[in-house]
């Protein structure tokens, strides 16, 4: 289909843009994700971007941009909705486990439809609040995206955290402002700015530990 030829060039272009390799059939699948999630969102209002070509940079590059950061083997994206940034990064870290997690019914139904399929073997969904959610085990990263404030969000995610993990937060222009507002026994390890391709937004990714 010309469209999805039209769609994969702007994702392997974004790529490149980001220093990020990706088998092809990994590509095929993101660009397969968006297709579907096109579909869901014309009834279940999954996302408030519409067009599928700017689905490309806000959805999936903005999602992969923190490829580079992650670390560990156990992560959960908390607040994932449509699947954002869990689902490509899932798909861009077969090795890694992770689970996403949201709080709305229709939201968790389209994640467990697309997980099967995409056939993404490494991502489990997980319907809960993130407040009564008790995982066997801790994470090695918690990552967020467009979730809540970052006082909100370490407030309520970090009994998730193992003793050395981290979070990650995807964040717009505001995040400095609020670093200055962190509970207490929490740092600011590292503020990247990212550059999503075709994109004019400002994007940071917050590394954010326990202060020893």
């Amino acid at each position: 289909m010309a469209v999805d030829s039209k769609l994969r060039q702007e994702l392997r272009g974004g790529l490149q843009q980001l220093g990020i390799a990706l088998p092809e059939t990994a590509q095929k699948k993101l660009i397969a994700y968006l297709r579907l999630l096109e579909k869901w969102n014309r009834t279940y209002n999954l996302t408030a971007v519409r067009n599928i070509q700017q689905m490309v940079s806000r959805h999936l590059l903005d999602s992969l941009s923190v490829l580079p950061l992650l670390r560990g083997s156990h992560l959960i994206d908390v607040g994932s909705g449509a699947g954002l940034p869990g689902i490509p990064l899932a798909l861009a870290r077969p090795e890694t486990a992770f689970v996403l997690l949201d709080s709305n019914a229709k939201k968790t139904r389209f994640l467990i439809q697309a997980v099967a399929e995409l056939q993404i073997s490494n991502a489990e969904i997980v319907h809960c609040r993130v407040e009564h959610y008790q995982p066997v085990h801790l994470f090695d990263m918690v990552v967020t995206r467009a979730f809540a404030s970052l006082a909100e969000m370490l407030s309520t995610t970090q009994h998730l955290l193992a003793e050395q993990g981290c979070f990650i937060a995807l964040k717009g222009a505001n995040v400095q402002q609020e670093t200055k507002h962190l509970p207490a026994g929490f740092t600011v390890n590292a503020l990247h700015r990212l550059q999503i391709p075709c994109s004019g937004r400002q994007r940071y990714a917050a590394i954010i530990q326990r202060e020893q």
